[in-house]
């Protein structure tokens, strides 16, 4: 428990209850119910097409709840401008590599610095101020990509351009950021560098939401577990409670078992 929350209530940073999500007659989320609280940092954990992205869709403001009540940053859907809600998260995902075209013309800083504004580009430069080139020099330097600075963001490499992405993300100074597999289709080395920026995250007083389907990606800054299977939660909690071989061979429908080395957990299949 750090200085700040000592003596209070820890405040909710997400909660669902009871959420199912509809489409085209089939149920893809059933009674979801997830809480998130301060200073917790989540990994959300399922095979391809059990959920994950759309909890990530509800989250985000961008898919409404069949039935169910959403909260997340204060903000109570139904009740509040979801716009102004996105503002505070940040996301990054191997998705945003469709706008690789527009990125490729920019370099690294112009990049960072377009997430003040949230867009692929800057077209606000009248409101740029020197502060705003003090923030970006700082995530460089908290990233350890200062020497990307004035690189050509198409001169980068799969690992540095996501890493670039999160830089994107944190000038906004989100509350909440959001990590959908991020290291798709990276190399191990670009994985491992990508893995260590989780804690530069999370030294920005910003909770954490890693998703994937890749146990060995759980490093020692995510505290809590939420599994998925089929639109349906698992198990969530305490990573070294939820993280067991028979919740794991339930999430992924074949049998594991668990190993951990230096707080990371691996798992192999049990033939």
């Amino acid at each position: 428990m750090t200085k700040r929350s000592r003596g209070r209530l820890k405040k909710t940073i997400l909660q669902l209850e009871e959420v199912t999500w509809r489409r085209q007659g089939q149920s893809i989320l059933k009674g979801i119910n997830w809480q998130v609280q301060e200073e917790e940092h989540w990994a959300v954990l399922g095979l391809n097409g059990s959920g994950k992205t759309s909890i990530l869709n509800i989250i985000t403001g961008y898919s409404y709840p069949t039935s169910g009540a959403v909260k997340v940053l204060d903000t109570k859907f139904g009740e509040a401008s979801l716009p102004k809600l996105r503002e505070e998260i940040g996301y990054v995902s191997s998705a945003l590599d469709r706008f690789g075209s527009t990125f490729n013309k920019q370099r690294v800083k112009h990049i960072i610095l377009s997430g003040k504004f949230s867009t692929v580009g800057l077209y606000n430069k009248q409101d740029i101020t020197e502060s705003d080139w003090h923030l970006v020099q700082a995530i460089l330097e908290e990233l350890r990509i200062g020497y990307l600075s004035e690189q050509a963001f198409s001169t980068l490499s799969q690992g540095e351009k996501r890493r670039v992405l999160i830089g994107r993300a944190l000038m906004n100074r989100p509350r909440l950021m959001i990590l959908d597999e991020p290291c798709s289709g990276l190399d191990i080395l670009a994985r491992e560098e990508l893995l260590q920026q989780m804690n530069s995250i999370v030294k920005q007083d910003c909770h954490l939401i890693y998703v994937t389907h890749h146990i060995e990606e759980i490093t020692p800054a995510i505290t809590h577990i939420l599994l998925i299977r089929d639109g349906e939660v698992v198990s969530s909690g305490p990573k070294n409670q939820v993280l067991t071989a028979e919740n794991l061979t339930n999430t992924f429908k074949v049998n594991v078992k668990v190993r951990w080395e230096n707080d990371r957990p691996w798992i192999s299949v049990v033939h």
